[in-house]
């Protein structure tokens, strides 16, 4: 079997994610992961919290505590809400480490020796009040485009105009709010990539058939605009310092590189730190140095991250001129918005996934995101689409049907699975269904397709429902006991058949549904084209127990609390 590295684009360690967060990186990066897993492939999935640049900085201050304890309490926060959403990650590692200080610093050498990087000198605004160079993002004043007085230097949020420091109207430091700020010359590093532009075009051309329209049209975008030198280090306190050994006089001024520049790297970074847990077993390097025929490289991230990865991040590998691994397969994401408008925080909008986690149990939210993943367009969240969506699917369904074969099979045969007549032309024919199905599903998955896998997935389950509406074990059992028996276990094999195959959807209902049935040896990963044709991995006599309500159904008065709580009304 194939090995498949994959990664999803690194959370910022500023504050816990929203529900669009969760679903344009890490949840389908975890539901493929499982997937790939069950199909019998050697998986290594990799995530890390991105932890340098300004706005850790700021927090940390906000609190009064050194950034490196922020990020510290901050990387364990994320990391218990990821936990609880079950994100299988191989490891979750952090930005901030030894091991991403290393490489960044052994990229950054090997482009300076390559030509690839120049130190040049530029004005910056300079706080004499701080007493330091003030980074973009350490600069607050008001837009000249808009008028908010909140703009940052690298960008108004109200506007989203990109800006420059001295664009901002009556300046100020976001450290001091001084307003005594100056312009003096400092030096920076910058990476060359206007000399790299060719050769990232050719590299981005390869794949022009194989990505998803969204993220190579981004990437051309881009490349369509040219490639500028782009400054990679930052006048900051907390990130991958510049190496004296190369960069002397920068070194002794605190230089540190650009979030940006590193952050990628982290990929690198995190799996070195998996495997330096394990160094014995583990091998970092086998999946991320000349192996490009050996392992197949995806990463999943929204599409404002697409840039960085398909295009400065390339650069930079393809700069160092040593065979680093570059991504297959970009599968980027439109935007999840919460009625049409943004998530935020400030304005208590939207749903955050600690607090959904506080709601209602992880499967809820996965199977939800996942069915309505923005994949083709931005898609809008609102509680009566997510209240329709996990009464139909999931609790009628899905979770309906587990219980009424279970339950009835319980109150009539006992609590064993009944054995019944031989199988007919409606079990046949049911066969042959869920196989075509489980193989829509199945292509549907390998092509990274999510709603048409969670479509897939719903027939899957709607085709147990009509099967048991057809032959209506509750009146066959009057004429036909054999018959009703027979139903009976068809549809237990049905639903461990869910089990295996709803397991990277809803892996805690999944591992429910298992249990159910006592099987001795019932640790077979995926369910073949012969086994769902013939639904017999449950023979009669196997031991089961009837689960609690797979789901609840969410009432009205559920809706309006929730649309109370969070906002409800469109943007």
């Amino acid at each position: 079997m194939a090995r498949h590295l994959i990664t999803s684009a690194l959370p910022y360690i500023n504050g816990i994610k929203h529900l669009g967060n969760m679903v344009g990186s890490m949840l389908p990066a975890d539901v493929y992961s499982r997937y790939l897993r069950q199909r019998g492939h050697d998986v290594l999935y990799i995530c890390a919290t991105d932890e340098h640049g300004t706005p850790a900085e700021l927090a940390a201050k906000e609190q009064g505590i050194p950034v490196a304890d922020f990020c510290a309490q901050a990387h364990d926060a994320q990391k218990a809400v990821y936990d609880g959403f079950a994100l299988a990650f191989d490891y979750f590692g952090r930005s901030s480490s030894a091991e991403n200080r290393e490489i960044t610093q052994h990229f950054a050498r090997r482009l300076n020796e390559n030509g690839f990087i120049e130190e040049r000198a530029i004005r910056q605004v300079y706080s004499p009040v701080d007493g330091r160079f003030l980074p973009d993002r350490y600069v607050e004043g008001t837009c000249p485009h808009c008028g908010y007085d909140k703009a940052r230097g690298d960008q108004c949020e109200n506007c989203t105009r990109v800006l420059d420091p001295t664009d901002l109207i009556n300046p100020r430091s976001a450290i001091s709010g001084s307003t005594d700020l100056e312009i003096r010359e400092t030096k920076h590093l910058f990476l060359l990539q206007s000399k790299l532009e060719n050769e990232v075009r050719e590299w981005v051309a390869q794949h022009d058939k194989d990505w998803p329209q969204l993220a190579s049209s981004i990437a051309h975008k881009w490349l369509t605009e040219g490639l500028h030198d782009r400054a990679i280090t930052r006048d900051l306190d907390w990130g991958v310092p510049v190496p004296a050994d190369t960069w002397p006089e920068l070194a002794a001024e605190g230089k540190v590189f650009y979030v940006w520049f590193d952050a990628p790297i982290e990929y690198i970074g995190a799996t070195k730190e998996w495997a330096d847990q394990h160094p014995s077993t583990r091998d970092w390097k086998s999946w991320w140095y000349d192996v490009d025929t050996d392992v197949r490289y995806t990463e999943f991230m929204a599409k404002d991250n697409v840039p960085f990865h398909t295009v400065m991040f390339p650069a930079t590998e393809l700069g160092v001129r040593e065979p680093w691994k570059k991504v297959d397969y970009v599968k980027a994401f439109n935007w999840l918005t919460y009625y049409g408008g943004k998530f935020s925080t400030s304005q208590k909008r939207g749903v955050f996934t600690d607090q959904a986690l506080d709601i209602l149990p992880a499967d809820y939210w996965r199977y939800f995101l996942i069915a309505n993943a923005p994949e083709s367009d931005d898609s809008s969240f609102t509680w009566e689409h997510f209240t329709a969506t996990v009464n139909k699917d999931l609790a009628d369904t899905l979770g309906n049907f587990v219980n009424r074969v279970l339950s009835f099979s319980r109150k009539r045969f006992g609590d064993d699975v009944p054995a019944g007549g031989e199988p007919g032309e409606a079990e046949t024919k049911l066969g042959e269904q869920i196989a075509g199905l489980l193989a829509e599903y199945e292509a549907q998955m390998e092509a990274l397709q999510f709603r048409k896998a969670a479509a897939a997935l719903r027939a899957l389950w709607s085709a147990g429902n009509s099967y048991l509406e057809e032959k209506a074990p509750w009146l066959e059992i009057k004429t036909d006991k054999d018959g009703a028996a027979l139903t009976l276990r068809t549809a237990m094999n049905l639903i461990h058949l869910y089990s295996v195959v709803s397991e990277p959807f809803i892996p805690a209902t999944a591992k429910t549904m298992r249990e159910a049935f006592a099987l001795a040896d019932d640790t077979a990963p995926w369910v073949t084209a012969d086994e769902a044709r013939a639904l017999t991995s449950v023979p009669a006599g196997t031991p089961f127990t009837v689960p609690p309500v797979l789901f609840a159904k969410l009432t009205d008065e559920d809706l309006e609390t929730y649309k109370e709580r969070f906002g409800g009304t469109d943007a």
